[in-house]
C-alpha cells in the first residue's frame, strides 16, 4: 500500500470511530480535528459514503456528515436511461 492509501485508510478509521461516538460532524470539523488534507478527507468520506456508512448533506461549502444510512425520504439517484434505437 502506498503512503496515500495508508493516509486514506487511517482517515477512514479515525472518522468512523469519531462518528460512531458523536453521530454527526461537519466536513470542516473533521478536516481540522484530524489535520487532513482536502484530498484525503474527501476520498475518505467518499469511501464511507459508498459503503453506506455515512450520509452527506451539503451546507454551503461544507458537508454535514452523519453516521448511518441515508434517510428514507432522501432523493434517489436518477434512473439510467437506455438509448433508443
Amino acid at each position: 500500500m502506498n503512503p496515500l492509501q495508508e493516509n486514506i485508510q487511517l482517515a477512514i478509521s479515525r472518522i468512523s470511530d469519531y462518528l460512531v461516538q458523536n453521530q454527526t460532524s461537519t466536513s470542516w470539523q473533521l478536516k481540522v480535528m484530524f489535520r487532513l488534507s482536502s484530498s484525503v478527507l474527501y476520498l475518505a468520506l467518499g469511501s464511507l459514503y459508498q459503503q453506506g456508512k455515512i450520509s452527506l448533506e451539503a451546507d454551503g461549502i461544507n458537508y454535514n456528515v452523519t453516521w448511518g444510512k441515508k434517510p428514507e425520504n432522501a432523493v434517489a439517484s436518477a434512473p439510467v436511461l437506455k438509448e433508443q434505437m
